[in-house]
């Protein structure tokens, strides 16, 4: 027996208002949907982003943070490493590889602002990943004012970004990295310093992007150097052994990237 009361099933009798009524409510829930899957897509992200951050080995930052020849500033953009005496007018914007603590390359590059006088600002990038940071590199050269000429450069997937701001300086710097851009007619100074145990940006990958840098970029490879060897964070998996101090790593990052520095200064 039939419900009177009960609604009629849609048919092709409907009128046009109640079949747009229907066809926006599915609409609708197509879009919440999607909506649903973007919101948790972005909350797994930043999820992921904060997990398995590789942090900043105690002792060597310790040992920056208590040299007298250096002054830091904690900003929130990024680490300002200045040098205690003389005026700086040559920086460095360092853009840190992918879940590493920028605090991680303060050692390494500090023999670049006690010995050779650069001006160096590590960037903390969004949600620790230099892939998802659009900010130009105005925002970080404003941290040091005094600086006349800016190199760029940054470690692994920081690498990568500092190749996409290359434009906006008058150097650029690639630790254990490579473009992923054409700068093949760019004629700034260009140096790829690169590691022979690298396991990540290994030789070969490091080779075969060679050709989208200008054909005067300055290719060296660190003996005994790995991907971690940029920095001081601990061993990183897929990485190879590295058979390099970390005192001969130091020299060789401040002698390699000084020289560029004297350059423009």
């Amino acid at each position: 027996m039939t419900d009177p009361d009960a609604s009629p099933a849609p048919t092709e009798d409907q009128p046009p208002s109640a079949r747009r009524r229907r066809g926006l409510r599915v609409i609708w829930w197509v879009l919440a949907g999607i909506g649903v899957l973007i919101l948790a897509a972005v909350v797994g992200i930043v999820i992921w982003s904060q997990v398995g951050v590789m942090q900043a080995e105690p002792e060597p930052l310790a040992a920056v943070k208590a040299d007298d020849r250096i002054v830091i500033s904690d900003e929130p953009d990024g680490i300002i490493m200045t040098p205690a005496e003389g005026r700086s007018h040559v920086g460095l914007v360092f853009i840190p590889g992918a879940k590493v603590d920028p605090w991680a390359y303060a050692s390494k590059l500090s023999g670049l602002v006690a010995d050779k006088g650069v001006t160096v600002v590590i960037t903390k990038p969004w949600l620790n990943l230099a892939f998802f940071d659009l900010r130009p590199l105005g925002s970080f050269t404003t941290l040091a004012p005094a600086v006349r000429e800016w190199m760029v450069g940054g470690h692994s997937l920081g690498g990568v970004r500092s190749c996409q701001l290359a434009t906006q300086a008058e150097a650029l710097v690639l630790f254990g990295s490579y473009c992923a851009q054409d700068l093949s007619e760019w004629q700034q100074p260009v140096l790829s310093i690169s590691g022979s145990e690298d396991g990540l940006s290994t030789p070969e990958k490091i080779a075969e992007a060679q050709r989208l840098l200008p054909r005067d970029a300055e290719m060296v490879e660190v003996d005994g150097a790995s991907h971690s060897s940029f920095g001081d964070y601990g061993p990183q998996p897929g990485d190879g052994t590295p058979t390099i101090s970390d005192e001969e790593m130091t020299a060789e990052i401040t002698r390699l990237v000084g020289r560029v520095a004297s350059s423009l200064n």
